[in-house]
């Protein structure tokens, strides 16, 4: 299956503005890419209509991707905190809607890096909690056009949600128009025992799709499984595209983040190049 491919901002900048996306957009595109994830890491850091207008006249399919650090949280705080992160979720989705992208992508429940023990009861009330809380936003995504697509973290990120199985456990009722799941290849191979099974678990839920190396560097260049991953994929019937996605150790608020604390390839472009130079080869059959 012929997908498109695409590029994370985050590959280069942390905080997405303006004029840093004109810049990027502009060479990612230059590089090959058919399609552009943009963070929004607060609502206005950049303009979805100006945005739209430039990724129509540079022919860049556009992502949306929430960002959720300290203080977004949807379980474990105090209502106000919780209406806050809704407010902003909201605002993703119009964001995402002006855009012109159809889906907003992330670990839409709890700010990432905040981990908590919990016991099966207490897990069970954690998730009604979320459902709570993402209800609404489902359905005004829903109205939208968005779908939202959860992204279940490794457990050095989060503790609510690691698995396929464990998103299906918290969000199975909420499930349909508005919500997927998002998957990103370097948090199925730490947390997945079988990724080929969790793809075919998750199959009609697929909403975006985040290709990662293993050490977070280039795609090919390690040890993980494209081709049983893509063709799971295609078995999976998911289309959507496929967005390489990395962070700069030379940023340090996205080395801090990530916990990434030397250069993973000779540079921030070759690692962008040479991963869509790869994905390229395996969707044409190159590569076996």
């Amino acid at each position: 299956m012929q997908r498109k491919l695409g590029v994370s901002t985050w590959v280069w900048t942390a905080r997405l503005t303006d004029e840093s996306l004109a810049h990027l957009a502009t060479q990612a595109a230059q590089l090959g890419f058919d399609a552009i994830e943009l963070p929004l890491e607060q609502l206005g850091d950049w303009d979805p209509e100006r945005a739209k207008d430039l990724l129509g006249e540079l022919g860049l399919h556009p992502l949306l991707a929430a960002v959720m650090p300290a203080g977004h949280n949807l379980i474990g705080v105090p209502r106000a905190e919780v209406e806050a992160t809704q407010d902003y979720l909201r605002g993703c989705i119009n964001a995402a809607a002006s855009l012109g992208a159809t889906t907003v992508a992330g670990p839409l429940y709890t700010a990432t890096g905040r981990l908590f023990a919990l016991d099966d009861g207490q897990r069970r009330a954690a998730y009604a909690q979320l459902r709570t809380a993402l209800a609404p936003l489902v359905e005004h995504a829903a109205e939208r056009g968005i779908t939202l697509a959860i992204e279940p973290l490794n457990r050095h990120e989060t503790s609510l949600l690691n698995t396929i199985d464990q998103c299906f456990d918290a969000l199975e009722p909420l499930l349909g128009p508005g919500l997927g799941m998002g998957l990103d290849t370097y948090h199925l191979n730490i947390e997945e025992q079988d990724i080929a099974a969790a793809v075919a678990r998750a199959t009609e839920h697929i909403i975006h799709v985040q290709l990662s190396a293993n050490d977070r560097g280039i795609v090919g260049a390690d040890h993980f499984d494209w081709h049983g991953f893509v063709h799971a994929l295609d078995v999976a019937g998911y289309d959507g595209p496929l967005c390489v996605k990395s962070f700069n150790p030379h940023n340090p608020t996205l080395a801090e983040a990530a916990a990434i604390w030397r250069p993973l390839a000779s540079s921030q472009n070759a690692l962008a190049a040479d991963s869509l130079a790869y994905l390229r080869n395996l969707q044409a059959g190159g590569l076996r």
